[in-house]
């Protein structure tokens, strides 16, 4: 019998499996009989350099430290491209494997998925979840020479890549335009939860701190999040319009949460905003459940515009009505299932934090909304089929030179 062909998937901007998205479409391809691997970095309690979990092999690295500016950003990204390198010779010789699917940022690892594809004939797949040029313009309002070599990098991903993935409508219009792509070998799967898994539990009451309602907030904390915003709408609510009745969980960690929390205290705000640092499985689930409204306080900018956010997925698959600003990709998303804050305002997005807390019916009828529209238009199996279909595409071309690739199974359900 042939042997079931083999993929590795390279991670560099978070470790598996708290990274959602990766994890869902490892687990994916191995329910459907692939030998899966993944490159990532170690983070949380997820330390161990190699282990497998639920069949699927994890080679782990380690990072110096979260880039910030310039030139961390260049020593992160040098030694995490040597790191990542290594461990895919490693993973090759370990475990074996036909395709590289690379999963942005950064736009480098087509450099480790060129090295296999033109010198050992292996597919590479890229999984496009970052437009970086705009991240670039949204975090230093400017484009310049920078921002040019950063388009250069996403033509080279693209131009390599056999198959890509995007994440939406938006992406897959600039794999076409600007990366070259044939509309043909661009599949999008978005990043909705598997409803087996991702599912309501019991709330975590803690969270309120003896308060009655809880605003809650998931993600990564990076600059162009806007979680300072959020910060902003708490001291609105608080101290000046002396609000004792809202707690605010911030859930994740990243760059700027030195400052944020910096923040909380310069607005002695340290009893009303709670960090809960990243969290995962069960206890992610259960601060979720816990949540009264979520919050998306990422401002309006031509990078977030263009993004579709895990947590927009997330709140309307668990019928938690949310707050956003109006942004396009959102708006696409949740439809009537939020309220829109306008002009990046903080103010505003208390203003709308607060209706939404003081209404009941509004907050009922937001929540139903996002989980009729999440059984609608936000089903795993759709998105499954897709990513199932870009890979039968990638291993099935008739250029691939890897025998083993005849395994290939044929895309299911």
């Amino acid at each position: 019998m042939p042997k079931a062909p083999g993929i590795l998937i390279i991670v560099e901007n978070l470790t598996v499996p708290l990274d959602r998205r990766v994890w869902q479409e490892a687990r994916t391809l191995k329910e459907e009989g692939y030998t899966v691997s993944i490159v990532c970095p170690k983070g949380g309690k997820y330390t161990a350099p190699y282990e497998v979990l639920e069949g699927i092999h994890i080679f782990r690295h380690p990072l110096p430290y979260e880039a910030d500016g310039a030139l961390g950003y260049a020593v992160e990204y040098s030694w995490a491209l040597a790191w990542e390198f290594a461990l895919s010779v490693k993973a090759y010789w370990k475990v074996g494997f036909d395709a590289v699917q690379a999963c942005n940022p950064p736009d480098l690892l087509f450099l480790i998925g060129g090295f296999w594809k033109y010198l050992f004939g292996k597919r590479f797949i890229f999984d496009h979840h970052d437009i970086n040029p705009e991240l670039y313009e949204a975090k230093f309002n400017k484009q310049g020479r920078f921002h040019k070599l950063l388009l250069w990098l996403e033509r080279l991903t693209f131009k390599t890549a056999d198959v890509s993935i995007a994440t939406n409508e938006t992406f897959k219009e600039i794999a076409i335009k600007r990366g070259g792509m044939s509309p043909d070998r661009v599949f999008i799967v978005r990043s909705v939860p598997d409803l087996t898994r991702f599912k309501r539990y019991e709330p975590n009451e803690s969270l309120k701190n003896g308060r009655k309602n809880l605003v809650g907030y998931v993600g990564i904390m990076g600059a162009q999040d806007g979680v300072d915003l959020l910060v902003e709408a708490m001291d609105d609510l608080v101290n000046t319009k002396g609000r004792q009745d809202v707690q605010c969980a911030i859930v994740g960690s990243g760059t700027e949460l030195p400052r944020l929390e910096g923040m909380v205290r310069a607005k002695n705000l340290q009893d009303y905003v709670t960090f809960t640092g990243f969290l995962s499985g069960e206890p992610l689930l259960r601060a979720f459940s816990t949540f009264d409204i979520g919050v998306i306080p990422d401002p309006k900018n031509t990078y977030n515009d263009k993004i579709s956010m895990n947590k927009v997925f997330e709140y309307m698959t668990l019928g938690i009505p949310f707050v956003s600003f109006d942004l396009i990709e959102c708006r696409k998303a949740s439809g009537e299932a939020a309220l829109y804050a306008s002009n990046n305002s903080s103010v505003d997005l208390a203003d709308k934090m607060a209706r939404v807390l003081d209404d009941p019916d509004l907050r009922g009828a937001l929540g139903e909304e996002g989980l009729a529209r999440s059984r609608a238009l936000l089903k795993w199996d759709s998105e499954r089929s897709r990513l199932l279909a870009a890979y039968q595409m990638a291993l099935a071309d008739p250029q691939t030179k890897d025998s083993r690739v005849a395994a290939a199974r044929p895309v299911s359900g």
